[in-house]
């Protein structure tokens, strides 16, 4: 059975609206943009949303909230 795209798209719309009350730099605002832009049929949605937020936040910011999650995600990992 098929996915409805338009309903996943709405999901995915209303997951953006919920992310963007939550703090800035938690990756829960990247998710929902990339979860968006899938649900649109984008061919690279990491892609698009790094795009989103340069475009927003600027290349320094946006560099610096990556370099954040990076060392946020290598720390989780090493706990294992």
């Amino acid at each position: 059975m098929k996915k409805n795209p338009k309903k996943a798209y709405r999901d995915a719309k209303s997951a953006v609206e919920k992310a963007a009350k939550k703090p800035l730099g938690e990756g829960s605002r990247f998710k929902a943009v990339v979860k968006s832009a899938k649900a649109s049929g984008a061919k690279n949605p990491e892609a698009v949303a790094a795009a989103v937020g340069r475009k927003k936040y600027g290349n320094k910011k946006m560099q610096a909230m990556a370099a954040a999650g990076r060392r946020k995600n290598t720390a989780h990992k090493s706990k294992k």
